[in-house]
């Protein structure tokens, strides 16, 4: 299959401007771009699909531009309910400093096709009131953008002039990359169908009727439980490893649905289809193995926290289910446990205490229960002595202890 039809197979295709003519131009090598918004300083699983997309086109021998809105940022695009929080200058510039270092993880910035990493706060920042409104808001008819599916929307609940002007700026940077780099083609999901053809329409006033320019979107990832795609805990799943940690992030995959696996693989993998297939069929026999998810998180972990991060995600999880956790160092220890219960107690609590006070145990007699049952491991071993007592000096790092009831309850006693 050629590559469209590939990203057609892998689900990555939703809407396109002139099929035909986009497959006869990817021929030949295309200089293509995304954009991204800095609203914080650090993009999330939920952007994978793109920036994993413009990857795909540069191994394909096209020239990928990832475009940092480091001016569109402190607008943002309309979201479908309610106005977004307005950024600062700096903020939003130190953002997109940000971004371009996890950017730089997955795109080749040398070679014939080298990535380009660009920010909009280049043009946009230094342009006038005036010259935006003579030389681009005259060439953008209102009934026509108010039939942008991202306008109609909030027309009901209320849209402000500042969002609603998004989609000229947003225009303004095809233009202005396809003047400075020949950038023919933008990519991105498919709410920013919108964005994508505003852009195309003003490239064709601005330069004739006869510019060849594309616009393809591909289908936003959603669970099939219906839940949003991206979040484990309500919490957001960082690229950036200082929010999101290996191990975190390593098990968010692993955790993947059966009913989800094979989708993810097939729009987040460079696998070959050949190697997704086979994995299809693993998972099919023998769904028990896991493959599909191991798979998945080894690649995706591996992008984003290199073959160190991989390898400590990986004996973490070893150590969890099926070592001792002792082995581990105390700051993988807090990793592996960042979502179990915390409690602080205070040195020389007793066993028995420290179980009610963690919630592991509802009363004193549920504890003893509990210990003499073979329940109960402190610190990776086993506890039976119900007089025990925590003390400082046994304290993992003179810290914590770790307390474990039954075979998944984690809990984690800080010293006061």
């Amino acid at each position: 299959m050629d590559f469209i039809e590939e990203l057609k197979w892998r689900g990555l295709v939703k809407d396109v401007t002139d099929y035909e003519g986009l497959v006869e131009a990817l021929k030949t090598p295309q200089t293509i771009y995304c954009g991204f918004d800095p609203t914080a300083d650090s993009l999330h699983v939920g952007h994978l699909q793109q920036i994993i997309l413009l990857r795909r086109y540069q191994n394909a021998g096209h020239r990928p531009i990832a475009l940092c809105g480091g001016f569109t940022g402190m607008i943002g695009d309309p979201r479908p309910t309610t106005e977004r929080k307005l950024l600062s200058h700096e903020e939003v510039l130190h953002n997109a400093e940000c971004i371009k270092e996890q950017l730089a993880k997955f795109l080749k910035f040398d070679g014939d096709n080298a990535a380009i990493m660009e920010n909009n706060n280049n043009w946009l920042g230094q342009m006038s009131l005036l010259d935006f409104l003579r030389d681009y808001g005259k060439l953008f008819n209102i009934a026509y953008m108010l039939q942008k599916d991202t306008i109609k929307k909030r027309l009901d609940t209320g849209l402000s002039y500042t969002e609603f002007s998004y989609t000229i700026l947003q225009a303004m940077d095809f233009l202005n990359l396809y003047e400075k780099y020949g950038c023919r083609l933008q990519i991105g999901g498919s709410d920013q169908w919108g964005n994508l053809t505003s852009g195309m329409e003003l490239i064709r006033k601005v330069k004739g009727e006869d510019a060849e320019v594309w616009g393809i979107t591909s289908p936003l990832i959603t669970k099939s439980d219906g839940s949003k795609f991206g979040k484990s805990e309500g919490k957001n799943i960082w690229l950036d490893p200082k929010r999101t940690s290996a191990y975190e992030f390593y098990q968010f995959w692993l955790n993947t649905p059966d009913a989800d696996v094979i989708d993810y693989l097939k729009r987040l993998s460079l696998r070959t289809p050949e190697e997704i297939m086979a994995l299809e069929n693993s998972q099919k026999e023998a769904p028990e193995k896991r493959e599909a998810q191991k798979a998945l998180a080894e690649e995706l972990t591996t992008m984003v926290h290199g073959p160190e991060g991989l390898a400590k995600a990986q004996r973490i999880t070893e150590t969890f289910f099926h070592g001792n956790i002792m082995d581990l160092t105390p700051q993988e220890m807090k990793e592996g446990l960042a979502d179990a219960a915390k409690t602080e107690i205070e040195d020389g609590t007793g066993l028995i205490d420290a179980l009610i006070a963690a919630g592991a145990a509802k009363s004193k007699s549920d504890a003893r229960k509990l210990i003499q049952q073979g329940s109960v491991a402190l610190n990776g071993e086993k506890a039976s002595d119900l007089n025990a007592v925590l003390n400082k000096a046994d304290a993992v790092n003179n810290e914590f202890f770790i307390l474990k009831k039954g075979k998944k309850n984690w809990y984690v006693l800080n010293l006061k």
